[in-house]
């Protein structure tokens, strides 16, 4: 009876052992093979303040060259963005930056236009580098100056930022109550905009949009749309997530909801945990601004000196798939995929550190029962489905 009782409890160990090898094994193959599309990072703004992504950037970026391929990135859109002082200079200077990037490393990157190139990016064992423009205000109300960005390779622009344009309304001026009904919206040269995106194959990028924009958008648009980093209202009530009409909206237009990283857009409880830190290290915050640090540096000391509480402010890696499994259960495995807004982020789950943790990711859908072809769809296969239909 004795041995018995050991074997038993022996075996059972071993077939844990080895079942979880199995699904390590497994996950890391999975993940490899499929194609991953993040549509939207944001370290071209650390490019143009003067660092070099092809260096090891751990500590100061989510991303760098090495981090991209450690974390299995197939096509990174690579986000040209700008507060509201943006201009159709800046943008183009952006471009040039992502453009120089890609020349001095052809071994690593290639520029991609569609579907197709990145493809041969992946066979090449490449990453496939794109362009989205986040904020209408960057193409100052012509058309003729969007036409000249998706000519340089801008394959979606986020119609609004923050701010509002002078023919679409954003999402934070509309909760804020400070637009009147009429200032709602698309406008007549905000529909003509998205009719031009439309002929030229550029995505319109709903990210950031107020509601009756979104809604003035989905009544005219030809095709589908991209949500390029938004994530699930019906859990987190915050101004920049899809409600669930808004889901079901896209799953009809056959659009893709693209998620987002960022720990306030996921967890309801994030912004009072940051608070109450805030609070509690006050005066620490209020000397080091009164030293002219700016935010960023007083975080960076602040994540330096009490690690232990500023990991406890972010939420676990199981938040973001619990948005996940949220849009698909309400429209499908079709109508989702990532768009981490690394770079551009202050917080991200815990485990999510860089673009070198991707696949954790993927460890979590297998985890959660989705088969090889569902983890396909959504990192990548699915926002390729989008593509095309715009851009051929």
């Amino acid at each position: 009876m004795r041995k018995q009782r050991l074997t038993l409890p022996l075996a059972l160990l071993a077939a844990i052992l080895s079942s979880t090898s199995v699904l390590a094994q497994d996950y890391k193959k999975i993940h490899q093979d499929a194609i991953l599309v993040d549509t939207h990072n944001d370290v071209l703004i650390a490019v143009m303040e003067g660092l070099d992504i092809s260096k090891d950037l751990t500590g100061k970026t989510h991303s760098d060259l090495a981090r991209f391929k450690q974390g299995g990135v197939d096509a990174q859109f690579f986000s040209v963005w700008s507060d509201e002082t943006g201009t159709f200079a800046y943008a183009n200077q952006q471009i040039d930056s992502l453009q120089a990037i890609v020349k001095r490393h052809p071994d690593q990157l290639m520029l991609a236009n569609n579907v197709s190139d990145i493809r041969k990016a992946v066979k090449a064992g490449k990453m496939a580098a794109l362009i989205g423009v986040e904020g209408g205000h960057m193409i100052e109300d012509d058309i003729k100056k969007l036409e000249q960005l998706h000519k340089r390779g801008a394959r979606y622009l986020t119609l609004t930022w923050n701010n509002s344009t002078s023919w679409a309304n954003s999402a934070m001026d509309e909760r804020s109550g400070k637009l009147k009904d009429s200032e709602k919206g698309l406008n007549k040269l905000g529909r003509k905009i998205v009719q031009r995106m439309n002929a030229l194959g550029m995505m319109v990028d709903l990210s950031h949009v107020g509601e009756k924009t979104f809604w003035d958008v989905m009544a005219i648009t030809k095709k589908p749309v991209l949500v390029s980093h938004s994530s699930v209202y019906g859990i987190n009530p915050v101004f920049r997530n899809l409600n669930d009409d808004q889901i079901k909206a896209v799953a009809r237009n056959k659009g893709v909801i693209q998620l987002n990283f960022y720990s306030g857009f996921l967890d309801p409880n994030f912004t009072t945990r940051l608070d109450d830190f805030n609070k509690a290290h006050k005066p620490e915050i209020d000397c080091l601004k009164a030293s002219g640090q700016n935010n960023e540096a007083v975080m960076d000391f602040l994540a330096k000196t009490y690690p232990k509480e500023v990991m406890e402010l972010r939420p676990p890696l199981s938040l973001l798939l619990d948005h996940l499994d949220y849009v698909v259960k309400l429209v499908g495995v079709d109508y989702v995929g990532m768009g981490s807004d690394f770079d551009g982020i202050s917080s991200a789950p815990q485990q999510l550190d860089g673009v070198q943790d991707y696949p954790l990711i993927t460890k979590e859908l297998l985890a959660r029962g989705y088969t090889e072809k569902e983890i396909q769809k959504i990192l990548g296969e699915n926002l390729l489905r989008v593509f095309k239909a715009n851009a051929g």
